[in-house]
């Protein structure tokens, strides 16, 4: 499975609750598969899907899932003790890890070669770190989600991209309709 199967397979169990997508095509795939007002599209920040996120959760109780990249998560390994040594039962990080920069034109990155996420993330002190196979994740997830314990999910998939248009929605409009889905 690629990228936009895996966001296609969990679409529905993500639904209800707060998502923040990591940039470029993951949040495209995400908004043109099933746009919802609780998903914040990160429109130019790669790297702090996971952090916002992570933040997100530390201010309320619902639900948070951050949808993350390998690369975008190596290039900002700061958030993986950060969110260890401040773990709150309302956060899932699921890495989709597929060995590329999939939004820059599918570079390989380092989780592609000697580097796992999984081992990272548990060196850095996180207690509940999941690995799976694209196939597998669906179950896993909403484990992870109605679990009252910070998971990282690291998924494991084929790279790959859809050709998709740009989100066109402005950014202050995702960003608003987002703040009143935190609210409700």
């Amino acid at each position: 499975m690629i990228r936009s199967e895996i966001l296609k397979e969990i679409a529905p169990i993500i639904r209800d609750h707060l998502v923040v997508c990591n940039i470029g095509l993951p949040s495209q795939e995400l908004h043109m598969i099933d746009d919802q007002p609780t998903n914040f599209y990160m429109l130019g920040t790669m790297g702090l899907s996971s952090s916002i996120g992570f933040g997100l959760a530390l201010s309320q109780p619902k639900p948070v899932i951050s949808i993350d990249g390998d690369g975008s998560v190596l290039t900002n390994l700061g958030t993986l003790p950060t969110i260890a040594n401040n773990a709150t039962g309302n956060y899932t990080l699921l890495i989709i890890d597929n060995g590329s920069y999939g939004s820059t034109g599918d570079q390989p990155t380092y989780a592609g070669q000697k580097t796992n996420l999984t081992d990272v993330a548990r060196a850095c002190g996180c207690d509940n770190v999941v690995e799976v196979q694209d196939k597998d994740l669906g179950p896993v997830l909403q484990d992870a989600i109605d679990s009252d314990e910070m998971t990282i999910i690291v998924c494991k998939c084929d790279s790959g991209n859809i050709k998709l248009p740009v989100i066109t929605m402005d950014p202050v409009v995702i960003k608003d309709r987002f703040m009143k889905a935190v609210a409700s």
